[in-house]
């Protein structure tokens, strides 16, 4: 995905170093849901979320990707700990009705996309203080003729999260966190209207410069970092790839 994930991470997420998760609207689920902090409050319209919730690649100005470190054994073992636990977890919810009920809300459910996240504002905000495995901010699913199927989970962590406590909530020589960066943020007064081919996690604007000269508002991280697990695949390339 994408743009779910980010605006999940756009509009779910913990934006900043508040504890706070805001329920996404990248998250996608949910304008992933709530822009904030002066980022995107006062929510875009639904042209302007469906168009950010189009699928896209995770590379560019726009992303910041943890280091890959060395692999070795104790990670490997961490990394396994970590997908049965989070295997187990999962298990209840391949019927996303279940997930429903326990407070995971389907993310722009009406926008076309790669994959939908149904998001725990609840678990969301515990994240920002402690990782458990077993309770993963968001799901993730894929639209069939039936409803929902389950493919994997997203954790997310507060911006101000180092990198070495990131490696300790999921082994950094087996994955990557990535984080939204360099966000220009178009005028409060023109969010409706505003060309979200320059503005927003897609845009041209890149530097806090350009940002100025257009009257945006510059954010240099929006949201919190992000990560993809997809436990139900078979090798340690395909759980781990985003």
């Amino acid at each position: 995905m994408h743009w779910a994930c980010c605006l999940l991470g756009l509009l779910f997420a913990f934006s900043g170093d508040r504890a706070v998760a805001e329920s996404p609207s990248h998250e996608e689920p949910a304008l992933h849901e709530g822009h904030d902090d002066d980022r995107l409050q006062e929510r875009p319209g639904e042209d302007t979320v469906t168009s950010m919730a189009e699928p896209h690649a995770h590379v560019g100005p726009h992303f910041r990707w943890t280091v890959l470190r060395t692999a070795n054994d104790e990670d490997r073992r961490r990394a396994e700990t970590l997908v049965t636990t989070l295997r187990q977890a999962l298990e209840p919810y391949r019927d996303y009705h279940r997930a429903i009920a326990d407070g995971y809300e389907p993310f722009l459910p009406n926008v076309v996309q790669s994959h939908y996240h149904f998001t725990s504002k609840w678990r969301g905000f515990k994240s920002a203080f402690r990782f458990n495995a077993a309770q993963p901010t968001s799901l993730l699913y894929k639209k069939t003729s039936k409803g929902y199927e389950l493919e994997g989970a997203m954790y997310t962590a507060p911006k101000r999260t180092s990198e070495s406590e990131l490696d300790k909530r999921v082994p950094l020589s087996v994955a990557r966190w990535h984080a939204h960066v360099n966000i220009c943020l178009p005028p409060k007064r023109s969010v409706q209207t505003a060309d979200w081919s320059r503005f927003g996690p897609k845009g041209t604007i890149v530097t806090e410069a350009e940002c100025d000269q257009a009257k945006g508002r510059w954010v240099p991280q929006l949201f919190g970092w992000m990560i993809h697990v997809y436990p139900l695949k078979d090798t340690p390339e395909t759980i781990w790839t985003h």
